[in-house]
């Protein structure tokens, strides 16, 4: 018995695979192994020897004949060409063409044996009550962070930011914002060093020029007597401007 290892590809498939042949079976019997590898009936299949490079060396036609009747040699590739305009990789991959079965809520909750009622059983995850608790917490803790810094500051103070370098402005916003949780001041700069207009994601909480607005948290903020930096030209050198 001679046997040959080949890769086996198929074109209604992206799949491929390495096989074993004996070179004794009839090119229909050959059919019938590969229909149980591919997918592929045997009535829809071409089949093609082809090298290591993908060039083809022989077409395997002859169903009576056997494989080892043509040119086969270990790893050359043998190819499925399937006939069939129904049996395509879209056939398999397209998920939308299956046929989906969707269970409503409360039929869910009434199964024992699914995840959900292990885990309520069990008190996991959002089941556990005291992880529940902690996630509400959590929650109120990142709405209320910044509430407190933020009574001390009041829309018209005049401000200072230490983030990302000094940077001085007007304080046009204090409250909660819907992009992130948590008390925000909205600044207008004296200089363009912002990221915004008074703007984010379409809402408008105040109104500057562009790139001379931008929103920090409270702690970062300190309102005092900070009059907006004017340039200062020295008359001590007056080769230099």
């Amino acid at each position: 018995m001679s046997i040959v290892r080949l890769h086996v590809v198929s074109t209604s498939t992206k799949v491929g695979s390495e096989r074993r042949f004996d070179k004794s079976i009839t090119i229909l019997e050959l059919k019938g192994k590969l229909e149980m590898i591919t997918g592929t009936s045997c009535g829809a299949m071409i089949l093609t020897l082809e090298d290591a490079d993908g060039t083809e060396i022989a077409k395997l036609n002859k169903d009576d004949a056997m494989l080892g009747a043509y040119p086969v040699v270990d790893y050359c590739i043998l190819k499925v060409h399937d006939t069939d305009a129904q049996n395509t990789i879209a056939t398999y991959e397209d998920v939308s063409k299956v046929e989906k079965y969707e269970m409503k809520e409360e039929e869910y909750d009434k199964l024992t044996g699914s995840v959900r009622a292990f885990k309520i059983r069990n008190q996991l995850g959002r089941f556990n009550p005291e992880f529940q608790a902690q996630q509400e917490a959590e929650k109120l803790a990142k709405e209320r962070e910044g509430e407190e810094e933020a009574k001390s500051i009041a829309v018209g103070d005049r401000c200072q930011v230490k983030l990302g370098g000094t940077k001085r402005g007007e304080v046009m916003y204090v409250g909660k914002v819907e992009f992130q949780p948590g008390w925000w001041v909205g600044v207008k700069y004296d200089e363009p060093l912002g990221k915004n207009n008074g703007t984010i994601k379409g809402k408008r909480y105040f109104e500057c020029p562009d790139k001379f607005g931008g929103f920090v948290r409270a702690k970062e903020v300190e309102v005092g007597d900070f009059p907006e930096e004017e340039l200062n030209f020295s008359d001590t050198d007056e080769d230099e401007i």
